[in-house]
């Protein structure tokens, strides 16, 4: 009897924190509150909330980052049993990045097509938002969101839920831990540039300059992280 109401309160607390996260407004790609906020908003202690979590994460619910937080993953992300977690673990950082070469060049080109008006406004001011960044956190996650709405700019479903897909791999791709020798990118950081490029040309609809301007940023991403291109 003692199991069963064990079992019975953890599964209130996955379905309290899933009510929370359906009524809050939360968009893929935005971050929880941090636990500690969490447990006072739910009123539960930080090994059931942290279960909880556990749960929603398995489910492909949210995805987690030590030390930058939780965040909502897309609904378009298949989240079968341990799907995830199975890829990420067959998965090398050089072939995510080789996905990555294969798909998000044919991304910016279709959204240099496609874009709305709307759309590149939106890209621009993510792109702002990136080189505005504090810290190298938030300019991780303003990058994420710029990959992110490049995908909605193309205005076709099943580019974006393969984007997804491939960006849920990345995120949870064991990397190498990167030393950081400042507190933010410094001015001169490549990606600005790079990311400039890629929305000027979605701006002029030029689908070619789109697609090796995206060909040339991943080259210099890759350049960083493994020294190749």
């Amino acid at each position: 009897m003692l199991m069963n109401a064990v079992s019975v309160e953890a599964d209130d607390v996955v379905a309290k924190l899933r009510s929370y996260v359906a009524d809050g407004g939360y968009k893929p790609g935005d971050r929880l509150e941090s636990e500690r906020e969490l447990i006072v908003r739910l009123d539960v202690t930080r090994a059931k909330l942290r279960k909880a979590l556990d749960t929603l994460e398995h489910e492909g619910a949210i995805w987690r980052h030590v030390g930058k937080g939780t965040f909502i993953a897309s609904p378009n992300v298949a989240s079968g049993p341990s799907n995830l977690a199975m890829l990420s673990q067959q998965v090398t950082p050089v072939q995510l990045m080789r996905a990555r070469y294969s798909l998000e060049p044919a991304i910016a080109r279709e959204a240099a097509l496609h874009a709305s008006e709307d759309d590149v406004r939106r890209l621009k001011e993510s792109r702002d938002r990136a080189t505005e960044a504090p810290t190298w956190d938030e300019y991780e996650a303003q990058d994420d969101n710029f990959h992110r709405m490049l995908a909605e700019a193309t205005d076709n479903v099943l580019l974006l839920s393969l984007f997804d897909h491939l960006n849920a791999v990345r995120r949870a791709v064991a990397w190498n831990t990167v030393v950081r020798s400042s507190v933010r990118p410094a001015r001169t950081h490549s990606s600005f540039a790079e990311h400039d490029a890629i929305v000027a040309a979605i701006e002029a609809r030029d689908p070619k300059a789109a697609q090796e301007a995206m060909r040339a940023h991943l080259g210099s991403v890759s350049a960083r992280l493994f020294g190749e291109t």
